[in-house]
């Protein structure tokens, strides 16, 4: 088994029969889990006030509507 350098990456090396890729320095795998962590859950956060705006366009949907309908009743109760 022998381990190939990732072009651009230091100590980072590529297993030559899995596939995978190793660290050799465990402050730079620290670092690169952080940031991995750190992106995963911006993009959670976005994703979860994607949701949130969509609900609250879905609300303020309805609440028009039922304004809409509310003013039409009473125009026909004139």
């Amino acid at each position: 088994m022998s381990h190939i350098p990732v072009k651009n990456k230091d100590n980072w090396y590529r297993n030559s029969e899995t596939g995978s890729v190793l660290c050799s320095d465990s402050d730079t795998y620290q670092k690169y889990m952080a940031a991995y962590k750190s992106d995963k859950q911006k993009q959670e956060d976005f994703n979860t006030l994607q949701n949130e705006v969509s609900e609250l366009k879905s609300d303020v949907s309805d609440i028009k509507s039922l304004l809409l309908t509310l003013v039409q009743s009473k125009e026909n109760k004139l």
